[in-house]
């Protein structure tokens, strides 16, 4: 018969194996294995701006299969696990809620929508689980989160930007038309802010929702405050009716879009009016085009594991997002946690993804990573160029 330890006995015994640099083992971070960490991501797979999310984890899943093919991270091979939030709000609720409660993931690369990835901050923060954001730009994403980081420049910095191009193209009078959403706001609130700071009062502030299919009104009274340039902070849709109805009326302003506008080739198509876009800048997250040799790589990579799929602008969104995650798994080292993982993170600084305008740095009471821009336009030959300084 097997007697049971003493206490005394089991004291001793723990005592020796603490000596000995032998600490009991600790359970552990969900999503984490001796070879292997789980990575989540959400946003839309589906519906009309399913590119901001789908396309994004795309490029975002060929960077960790480039580095699974060359062992993994300390060991530990990516393994990634997608959901779909329609780019609704309670989809996002939802989303992030499997991907931590039924899937495990030990961290989410995630978030194509401002709107439920607002939604879902909280869930995120309460659960205390890392998460680097694909491309949703919205600041309270990551303004004052311990858990949230975002790579890409985010609202209020492209807000400030598109003052300061407007005032760099010698605009006189400016218009503001804006979407009145949560994603909207997010934009709006540091344009307002910007244009006081600079002395410049719009000659007209006009509100589209994200499905009007008329903008007569609102593009009259535009025209009438006599504004030569309008910031544009608007989804695609709302943005082509502005422009269909703009040209209608002879009206050609510069326009001084914003990162939800940057396939200009689709917006071009959708307008389906020749020159509707002559005077149409835009901010760019990228700083190098889909066409550029430096990303041949990606290219050739996208057609071997996506062979439906093409790069795009969308996917480079995600390739960009998913190199700071690297940087950041590989400067943690191999003892992983959630928690160090979020320390490394809130310090990682000079992360050059070659795509982003500039490198990453993150700073422990500013989770937004990126503070300068790119500016596209649609070239006389149909395709984006870059506005070279």
């Amino acid at each position: 018969m097997i007697q049971p330890r003493s206490t005394t006995t089991t004291l001793a015994l723990a005592v020796l194996l603490l000596a000995g640099g032998l600490a009991p083992a600790t359970a552990a971070d969900p999503g984490l294995t001796g070879d292997s960490i789980k990575i989540g991501f959400f946003g839309p797979r589906t519906g009309r701006v399913y590119m901001y999310g789908e396309l994004a984890m795309n490029g975002a899943d060929l960077v960790y299969q480039q580095v699974n093919a060359r062992g993994g991270i300390h060991g530990r091979k990516i393994v990634t696990v997608r959901e779909d939030d329609e780019c609704k709000n309670e989809g996002g609720i939802a989303a992030v809620k499997k991907l931590i409660h039924q899937h495990q993931v030990f961290m989410i690369n995630g978030g194509g929508c401002s709107n439920p990835a607002l939604a879902a901050r909280d869930e995120v923060e309460a659960n205390k689980v890392p998460m680097v954001v694909l491309d949703a730009v919205a600041d309270g994403v990551s303004k004052g989160a311990t858990w949230i980081f975002q790579p890409g420049p985010t609202a209020s910095v492209e807000s400030a930007a598109q003052v300061d191009f407007a005032k760099g193209q010698g605009a006189k009078k400016v218009a503001v038309v804006w979407q009145n959403d949560a994603w909207g706001k997010s934009r709006f609130e540091p344009l307002m802010d910007k244009l006081k700071k600079e002395g410049i009062t719009p000659v007209a502030v006009e509100e589209m929702t994200g499905e009007q299919n008329d903008a007569t009104a609102v593009v009259l009274k535009v025209q009438k405050a006599g504004a030569d340039a309008v910031i544009d902070v608007l989804y695609p849709k709302p943005s082509v009716v502005f422009m269909r109805d703009a040209v209608k009326f002879g009206y050609k302003p510069l326009y001084v879009g914003q990162t939800a506008l940057t396939d200009l080739v689709d917006l071009q198509k959708q307008v389906a009016i020749p020159g509707a876009l002559d005077r149409f800048y835009s901010i760019s997250q990228v700083k190098v085009g889909i066409d550029d040799p430096d990303m041949e790589s990606w290219r050739q990579a996208m057609t071997k594991q996506f062979p439906s799929d093409r790069l795009s602008i969308y996917t480079m969104f995600g390739i960009a997002s998913a190199k700071v995650v690297v940087a950041a798994l590989e400067k943690a080292g191999p003892n992983l946690s959630r928690a160090k993982l979020q320390e490394t993170l809130s310090t990682l600084c000079n992360v050059d993804t070659g795509i982003y305008p500039a490198p990453v740095c993150f700073k422990p009471d500013d989770h937004g990573g990126s503070k300068t821009v790119a500016w596209i336009y649609l070239g006389k030959d149909g395709k984006i160029e870059f506005v070279r300084k």
